[in-house]
């Protein structure tokens, strides 16, 4: 139980004491840290409700309170609210049960439930670009969320593999290679199992291909049979198109790999294509299918709606299906293969509607019952510093793994003065590099645009990873040093050392940190903890001379101090998606 609920209970039963609802205690993290700790303004209500002066209330409440080993002061003040202060008796004996917690007294509330997150959405035969960046970090971020919270946590990247798109290539591939016996309609023998092409020539292929169909009617007729015919399950296109799927899959993996995001499934709308007919005919069955300018539409709208919710269109007039409809499709395909508690989808924040029609959809037609939990997390752009989307110099878009290349040599040009032999120091700019691009994103609220700033994202001070893992790595050089001197952790015991009660009131603050970022599915508020951290840790460090003090017992408790310090940070900074160096 974190202080602050354990102040909650206390306060209740102080309000209950003198005769007004307990509910009235709630305890919340003071706004005025140069004041209070925490506050309580249930008198301010009580006084409403009982007509009566609220300070008189919160004088009585603060009466019952006198004693309680939980408070070291109990103030109130007008014009009835009641600041708090923690007993450092009280706060001492939380981290000690934090500290044996390896969950860091987080409670596991997702236990025996499973979790979809869907993220990524890369698409076959393209290589990622900058666009894909946001999700990758934040879905990859949540699903390590979602598991730090006890539940079965499967991240599904989503592929888009499937539509003109593979029409395209098929027929940009026959042009250039016609006798390949994917085009011969009598061959009957296996099929070759290299790929005809690379990764390097899908990626020139495609844009080619999708150019030449703007300007030539005839090939992008041709690119229309070729999908339908792979949609029909065409022998020969079908195994060119599980070529196509094999190299990009190789090539994304490669990517996301170096990223450290890591999908459970690899799977793609291709692969909800059987689920579509029969979920059409049930949708039909029910008589939810309307049309609507010969297009086939569900009708999704409330009458307690506040804003226009247009229907939730399945297929078009000429009898295409669309987005909406794979991604119905693929809930059906999830329900049957893993039937989840949550579904949790991170893509631009432009597609908000789209997910908002889906959701009612969903839950409208029965494919999933109406209590299950469908989250749309709409991301915002990563923007140049501009104000404009990142773009490359020359206007394009930027690949992936150059923004990844150009992150890491500008932490390494930072680290030209470290002694480090060369190829340690490239590996460790590596990590921190990743580090940098994944804090530079997630400190920012996923919701909201954010300005890429390389130069800031790569300092080693202020709110950066760089700064962060730079904390961890000089607590663990002490604790090298404790060690070698045979200095071993103690019992931790309450502050009496300058910075010390603050500190250890932020490492007490972890479990609920931790809970309200997965609640509120907000990394940033991770971000924000261990930045606070790292810095109260930092005017600890200074104030105290942990390794020269006199008191052994204490010096064994500030040893334990930063352990559980260098554990909470580590603990987050994985939950963010990235690793501290041994060295720096």
């Amino acid at each position: 139980m974190t202080l602050q609920e354990q102040m909650t209970l206390e306060m209740q039963k102080a309000f209950e004491a003198c005769g007004y609802d307990p509910s009235l205690g709630r305890v919340n993290l003071s706004n005025r840290p140069d004041l209070c700790e925490y506050q309580c303004n249930g008198a301010l209500a009580a006084a409403k409700q009982a007509h009566k002066n609220p300070m008189e209330i919160a004088e009585a409440v603060a009466g019952k309170l006198e004693g309680s080993p939980l408070f070291e002061t109990v103030q109130p003040v007008r014009p009835g609210f009641i600041n708090l202060n923690a007993s450092t008796a009280a706060v001492a004996a939380l981290l000690r049960d934090i500290a044996a917690d390896p969950d860091l007294g987080v409670e596991k509330t997702g236990a025996g439930r499973t979790a979809i997150i869907d993220y990524g959405g890369a698409n076959v035969a393209k290589p990622l670009h900058v666009g894909h960046l946001r999700s990758a970090i934040i879905g990859e971020s949540l699903k390590r969320l979602y598991g730090f919270m006890g539940y079965d946590a499967i991240g599904d990247v989503h592929l888009g593999d499937w539509g003109l798109q593979m029409g395209l290539v098929i027929e940009a591939v026959k042009d250039a290679q016609p006798d390949l016996p994917y085009f011969d309609e009598s061959f009957a023998g296996d099929y070759p199992a290299e790929a005809p092409f690379t990764i390097a020539d899908l990626e020139a292929i495609y844009p080619a291909a999708s150019a030449r169909a703007k300007t030539d009617e005839a090939f992008s007729a041709r690119a229309h049979v070729a999908t339908f015919r792979l949609q029909q399950g065409d022998r020969g296109y079908t195994a060119l198109f599980q070529h196509v799927l094999n190299v990009s899959k190789a090539d994304l993996k490669k990517n996301y790999d170096a990223l450290d995001v890591h999908f459970e499934l690899w799977k793609g709308e291709s692969d909800v294509q059987p689920y579509i007919a029969d979920m059409m005919a049930d949708f039909e069955r029910q008589g939810i299918l309307k049309e609507s300018e010969g297009a086939r539409v569900i009708e999704v709208a409330r009458p307690e709606d506040t804003k226009e919710i247009p229907p939730c269109l399945v297929q078009k007039s000429d009898g295409a299906y669309l987005y909406a409809t794979t991604d119905l499709a693929t809930i059906v395909e999830r329900e049957k293969l893993y039937r989840p508690d949550e579904y949790c989808y991170v893509t631009d924040k432009r597609q908000n509607m789209h997910f908002e029609q889906v959701f009612r959809a969903a839950k409208l037609s029965g494919i999933v019952p109406e209590d299950r939990v469908l989250f749309h997390l709409g991301y915002g752009t990563m923007n140049g510093k501009d104000g404009k989307p990142f773009k490359t110099r020359s206007g394009g878009v930027l690949r992936l793994e150059y923004l990844l290349k150009d992150v890491i040599d500008a932490v390494y040009q930072r680290m030209a003065e470290t002694d480090l032999p060369e190829e340690e120091k490239q590996k460790t700019a590596a990590i921190i590099g990743l580090a940098a691009l994944k804090y530079g994103d997630l400190s920012n609220q996923a919701t909201k645009d954010y300005v890429f700033d390389l130069e800031r994202f790569s300092s080693f001070e202020g709110n950066t990873g760089p700064y962060v893992l730079y904390t961890v790595v000089r607590i663990r050089s002490i604790l090298r040093k404790a060690r070698e001197l045979g200095i071993v952790a103690g019992e931790i015991l309450p502050a009496a050392g300058s910075g010390e009660k603050e500190l250890q009131m932020q490492l007490g603050r972890v479990s609920q940190t931790i809970t309200d970022a997965f609640t509120e599915k907000a990394p940033h508020k991770l971000c924000q903890f261990i930045y606070e951290l790292s810095n109260d840790f930092s005017a600890f460090y200074r104030d105290n001379h942990i390794l020269k003090e006199d008191n052994k017992a204490r010096q064994s408790s500030w040893i334990s101090l930063l352990e559980l310090t260098e554990r909470e940070l580590v603990t987050l900074c994985r939950l963010l998606g990235f690793d501290a160096p041994g060295r720096m």
